[in-house]
């Protein structure tokens, strides 16, 4: 293996690990040590590649962002029909909160301070054609009437909302991390059932 192989491969090792550290455990303010343990690379090498914790922390959300735009665009501008758009997005987002269950409560605070989604050209092109088909379904009859923007408003609430608010809704309702687990694995059905006629 070449040193500019093992320089990418150990890059992504404490990319992954910051990102599971983070977003898979909820521990936002981990040190660049605890990181580096956790990935099993020395501590300077976290300063070598990324300078410092915070922009470590920066570059890793930035590449989720940009993995979640990517995954949005593929869907919408695919040729799939609407219902089957919806369910693979389902499909995707479950997965990825399985993975990351901290990276929606981080968004919405990244969100309220300025930080996401710069890209508003992409953004719009997207919800000018995710509205046109909402539009198109429910001249067809598929989903009840209703501003365009309400259905999507309904479909984030129904996804996020369980996401997001988990610790908060486990530790209420007295409910184990496998048990929520089940719960979130049923979510697509009853989104499914209550987004469409």
């Amino acid at each position: 293996m070449s040193t500019q192989e093992l320089d990418i491969d150990t890059e992504e090792l404490i990319k992954e690990t910051a990102k599971k550290i983070f977003f898979g455990e909820g521990r936002f303010k981990a040190t660049t040590q605890e990181i580096a343990d956790a990935a099993g690379v020395n501590r300077t090498l976290i300063n070598y590649y990324f300078r410092s914790r915070d922009n470590l922390f920066e570059i890793v959300f930035e590449d989720a962002q940009k993995k979640e735009k990517d995954m949005g665009e593929q869907i919408i501008f695919s040729d799939l029909p609407f219902h089957q758009k919806i369910e693979k997005y389902l499909d995707l987002f479950f997965e990825q909160a399985k993975k990351y269950p901290y990276l929606e409560i981080y968004m919405v605070t990244q969100m309220n301070q300025g930080s996401c989604f710069k890209d508003s050209e992409a953004m719009n092109r997207m919800l000018d054609k995710f509205y046109l088909e909402i539009a198109l379904e429910m001249e067809k009859g598929n989903i009840h009437k209703m501003r365009p923007e309400q259905f999507l408003l309904n479909m984030i609430s129904l996804t996020s909302f369980p996401v997001s608010m988990r610790p908060l809704l486990q530790e209420n309702m007295g409910i184990s991390d496998e048990s929520y687990d089940a719960i979130i694995d049923e979510r697509k059905e009853i989104i499914m059932n209550t987004l469409f006629k």
